[in-house]
């Protein structure tokens, strides 16, 4: 009989226990196993070369912070049974099993309005079919239907076991280490108050306002930086126009799945689409984008040689939105270069905003030594949450590097 129990070495937290068969089962299944070919920051690593780990590896790194957390909270007196845990566990595995090729990037491109997490959950389902109910808890604890609550927040809040990986792992393979918080100092400060929510104990506060601070530096510095913003951008509109030109007709070389998707209308998802869906990664699109460098479309062309070959569009970036004028220039300047007049499809405006803590959706508690609860933001020892309550929005305006060169 197979020893399911397994140990993976992990680079960013050392050795992870599967304490569940389950836990391995779920691991082992094609569904999970897809995320192996499905990466955590899409084209991150054309700007930090390191950033090519996968949503496989983050989704073990949360399942093994989770463990952590529940064997804290159990310390602090929080009852937690087993089945709970396997239900924590297996939530937390599965929480981007809906992720598609290049993940936030496409999501909507491929399947309409198909949030990830609604894939997830899709998915979630069938597996719970196969194996006769097991992921039950799971499924209830992943949409907040569990009646304790704090499982639901573990799994998706402000302070998740999610963003505590993806924070400290993305920081670990981008190499920028205003990303890298102590996940196990927070982690020991967590704890469940009397109406059984998720707290941090009130003495972690340094811990947490830090945490907040190191997501919005990786956010303005990884995520959001202006080259990264445009190789996302770019990923949408090169599928946007191969679903147009399909549309008008024209033969577009790509790989069965991939080409079910770019010709497929609006409509509510069929078990045919879950399918393909799930035989969809990074892969085809990147043999698609290789392909189409050499389409007789100029526009598609010009866009997948961008990325194939890094040969990346120009990059402005502002506080405010750009002058239309100056807008209308640049395109002038590329049908003028390119000998083309659709150059409005090269110039365009990327708008980022950043809330780095939402006091009114998900607040942070802290919990004080009178066993009483108060937000973060109203604590008379934070230093830096009362800055983070305001959003943050960057313009960045794209253009051919070709008209670099052009004074208008």
């Amino acid at each position: 009989m197979q020893n399911k129990l397994k140990i993976i070495n992990d680079p960013v937290h050392g050795f992870i226990r599967i304490p569940h068969e389950i836990l391995f089962d779920v691991i082992e299944h094609p569904y999970f196993q897809r995320l192996r070919r499905i990466g955590q920051t899409g084209l991150l690593n054309l700007i930090f070369p390191g950033a090519t780990h996968t949503r496989f590896h983050h989704a073990l790194g949360a399942m093994h912070l989770m463990f952590t957390a529940l064997e804290t909270l159990r310390q602090k007196g929080v009852k937690i049974t087993e089945e709970e845990e396997k239900g924590a566990m297996l939530a937390i595995l599965m929480h981007d099993i809906g992720h598609g090729p290049f993940s936030h990037a496409l999501e909507n491109m491929l399947m309409d309005d198909w949030h990830h997490e609604k894939l997830s959950l899709l998915l979630m389902n069938k597996l719970n079919e196969e194996f006769d109910g097991q992921l039950s808890i799971a499924i209830e604890m992943f949409q907040g239907k569990y009646h304790k609550k704090f499982f639901n927040q573990l799994i998706s809040s402000q302070l998740d076991v999610d963003r505590l990986d993806y924070l400290n792992r993305d920081s670990f393979f981008t190499g920028v280490s205003e990303g890298n918080i102590n996940t196990q100092r927070i982690i020991s400060m967590m704890n469940v108050c009397s109406e059984g929510e998720l707290v941090i104990d009130a003495k972690g506060v340094y811990s947490i306002e830090n945490f907040l601070t190191a997501r919005m530096f990786m956010y303005w510095q990884v995520y959001y930086h202006k080259t990264s913003a445009l190789a996302e951008f770019l990923l949408v509109k090169i599928l946007e126009r191969a679903k147009y030109l399909i549309s008008e007709g024209m033969d577009l070389p790509a790989g069965e799945n991939l080409k079910y998707f770019l010709n497929r209308g609006k409509s509510s998802a069929t078990d045919e689409d879950i399918y393909r869906f799930t035989q969809l990664d990074d892969n085809d699109i990147i043999h698609a984008m290789k392909s189409w460098q050499d389409s007789e479309d100029f526009i598609l062309s010009y866009w997948c040689r961008c990325v194939i070959q890094r040969n990346l569009p120009k990059t402005v970036i502002s506080t405010r939105p750009f002058k239309r004028k100056f807008i209308e220039e640049k395109i002038k300047n590329t049908n003028e270069f390119f000998g083309i007049n659709n150059g409005k499809e090269l110039v365009h405006e990327i708008k980022r905003k950043l809330l780095p803590y939402d006091t009114k959706k998900q607040p942070i508690y802290l919990l004080q030594k009178n066993g009483k609860k108060i937000r973060l933001e109203e604590s008379q020892d934070q230093l830096l949450s009362g800055l983070m309550v305001h959003k943050t929005t960057r313009y960045i305006l794209t253009f051919p590097r070709d008209i670099s060169h052009i004074i208008s």
